[in-house]
Parts: structure tokens; sequence; C-alpha cells
């Protein structure tokens, strides 16, 4: 009996290639002009013709190129994520540094950390050291859907890669040393610098410009400013280090801050001012004035303002606005870990080409001085310069830190 076009099984099979939402298989459009009147009748033979089918659909479909889901920023920015959180879980002295290896010409190519967890000589205690930090890097993972290898010990430690669909993102090394160790390598076999980005607080978009960079960037935001506490929420979860950029008097035409600090405030007076400013900036880790001029040469003021500091466990930067401050060695008379910035400004030109030029300058700096600190803000000319001289590091043996790494 022939096979008709309104005949059940045709009226099946239209039904099993036509359901909703299901692309018809691809070997029927080689067939333009076959009618389902010519499909065999032996339903055995017709498994395999649209077998055969699926099977060309999917390779074909195949052979498209995967897009990995995440970009490489995204991936440095987890990067940035696993390591501040492994810095907050680890014991004092734990050290933990990213390697932004991920490109998006390459998407086999990946971010390596590694971590440093530091312990005493008992065995249990370093044990449970580590399982902390495996705990919060398991956080960061699940939270951007990473999912994790099984883990491989080596000599030096343990192995950690994760993925993301099925692309490699991450290969986390995490080490033990025992307190004494870490202590007589502390001699850094790398110059270090610090770079210190200003004034944040009111514009997103040039954090999530900053968020951008690959590096361990420390941010110091305004307070009471219409981002301030979000940018500096943002900041630390990502990783950056987070200061209060704490508003002083200066002398001369610089624009004010609606409340700053002045000479002639009381202890009381200080302290109100700066613990209300620490409410508007969370998650901080050290102050630098904001201009300042004025107030850091007065001695008094600064001798009223360390204290809080201290018993707040914040240390201070002296952005040595005048070359009359007093505010580093107030800070040390206090017992307040401090620093100060000790090479010129980046950006007081915003031109590429001159903050390129003082990058550089800074770079030479610190392997003459084995440390410095240096302080710019989020100007579009002062991000690209960064992108375009950092990598510059790496190759002159200097090593990107956070300001607390060079405070003493």
């Amino acid at each position: 009996m022939p096979w008709r076009r309104g005949s059940t099984r045709s009226r099946e099979i239209r039904r099993l290639l036509s359901r909703k939402g299901r692309t018809p298989p691809l070997f029927l459009h080689f067939f333009p002009k076959l009618g389902l009147h010519y499909l065999p009748k032996s339903g055995h033979r017709l498994s395999l013709l649209l077998a055969a089918g699926f099977v060309l659909a999917a390779f074909f479909g195949g052979c498209r190129k995967a897009k990995r889901p995440l970009h490489a920023s995204e991936i440095h920015a987890i990067s940035r994520e696993f390591v501040a959180a492994a810095n907050s879980a680890a014991p004092v002295g734990s050290s933990g540094r990213s390697d932004p290896g991920a490109s998006d010409d390459d998407p086999e190519s990946i971010d390596s950390v590694d971590i440093t967890v530091l312990g005493d000589a008992v065995e249990a205690s370093q044990s449970a050291a580590v399982t902390r930090v495996l705990q919060s890097l398991g956080g960061v993972a699940t939270r951007h859907g990473l999912t994790q290898g099984a883990p491989s010990a080596t000599r030096e430690g343990i192995v950690l890669r994760y993925r993301r669909s099925g692309f490699p993102t991450h290969t986390i090394r995490i080490h033990s040393a025992p307190a004494a160790t870490q202590q007589e390598s502390r001699a850094p076999e790398y110059a270090r610098l610090a770079i210190i980005l200003d004034d944040l607080g009111n514009d997103r978009a040039a954090a999530e410009a900053i968020f951008a960079l690959p590096y361990p960037l420390t941010i110091s935001v305004l307070p009471n400013h219409a981002h301030s506490v979000e940018i500096a929420e943002e900041a630390h979860r990502r990783g950056y280090q987070v200061m209060l950029h704490l508003p002083m008097e200066s002398i001369g035409q610089g624009k004010p801050e609606s409340r700053e600090l002045r000479p002639g405030m009381s202890s009381k007076e200080v302290s109100a001012l700066v613990n209300g400013f620490l409410r508007t900036v969370p998650d901080v880790a050290g102050v630098n004035n904001h201009q300042g001029s004025q107030s850091t040469a007065d001695v008094a003021l600064m001798d009223e303002l360390m204290p809080v500091l201290r018993e707040r466990r914040l240390f201070y930067i002296d952005s040595r606005t005048t070359a009359a401050t007093v505010a580093y060695d107030a800070a040390r008379r206090a017992g307040v870990q401090s620093g100060f910035r000790n090479v010129p400004f980046l950006d007081d030109v915003a031109e590429v080409s001159a903050v390129r030029k003082q990058l550089r300058l800074a770079l030479r700096e610190a392997v003459e001085k084995s440390e410095a600190i240096a302080i710019g803000h989020p100007h579009p000319a002062t991000l690209k310069a960064l992108s375009e001289v950092l990598p510059e590091a790496q190759t002159q043996q200097i090593r990107l830190v956070f300001a607390s790494d060079l405070v003493h």
C-alpha cells in the first residue's frame, strides 16, 4: 500500500519533526524537493535515516566555535575576590597574589592565584587555617558559578582548578608556611610600588573603569558623596583595598568639602567627625588626607587625629600636600602604622603622555628606594596610562602592592 501524504504514518512523522520549539533536522535542507511520501515505509529504516539526520545536524551545530562565557576582565575581577577572601580567612601575615593571564584572544588562558597560608608549627593549626581558606574560596566560586575540579596535592601544596561552562578560568595554588619561615623571607626580592587612586565617591563609571584594571590598586573614597558607600563596598568585594580620603582644610583656592578636619577642633570633635565619615565609607583599612595643606601642618590637630585612627586600627598615609606637613611624624609618635607619598603625584597634568611619564618615574624611584607610594586620581588619562605602563612593572622586577604593605 503506498504511503500517502495524509496517512497516519505521515502525520506521525510530521508531528515528530515539528514539535513546538524544535528546529527541523538540518539534513532535510539538503533535499528541498523531498516530500514525506518519499520516505521509506520501513520503521527500522526510517529510524536510521532520522538518527543519521540528527547526527549530521549535531555535527554542523558543533562546528560553530563556542565562546567563553566570561570576559578576561571578569576573570581578573574574580581573581581579586579570591585573593581578598583568602586574606580575610587566613591568619595575619598570610599573603595572596594573582597573575592575570586570562585573555579574550585565548579561551583556554587562565588567571593564576598563589596563596601562602601562614601558621605555627602545629600541624592541626595549619590544617584548620587552610580549611578556612578553602571554604572562603568555595564561596567566591559558588557566587560566580564556577565549578571546581578534583583538588590535587603537590610537594608545594594544594592545587585547585576552576571552570565556567566548560572553559578554564583559574588555577589556585595554596602553600603553607610556618611563621618563622615567613619572617625569615620577609625581605622583598622585588621593589614594591603602591598606587593610591584618590577622590572616588561621585563617579560610578570611573570606579568601574578602575575595577577593569587587573592590578592591586588602593582606592581612597571621599565620605558623604552620592556613591561613596556602594563604591567602597564593591571595591572591597572585588579585592581592592579601601581607604577613607579624609577631608582636611587647605591653604589657597582648593574647593573645600562641606565638612572637614580643621585646626582648633577638640579631640571630641575630631573623633565625632572621623567616626561619622567612616560610617559612610565601609570596609576601610586606612586613611589618607584629601587636600589638607593647612590641617596636616598643625601639630595639635594631628595629635588629636592619630589616637582615633589607632583605636580603629587604621593605618595612615600622608599625601604630603605641603612640605610643612607633620602628619607622618604624629602618626609615628602615636603608634599608628604609617607611610607617605614619596614620588611625585601622577596626574598634576591630566594628559596621557604626562601621566605615562610620571608613572615611569614612579617605577624607577621604586627600584631606587626599594618601595614607593604613588597617588593619582580616576581621570580617563590616568586610567589609560595605568593600563599602558603597569605591565612594565613585572619586567622591571617591581611588585605592585596595596598601601598597607608599605606602612611601618
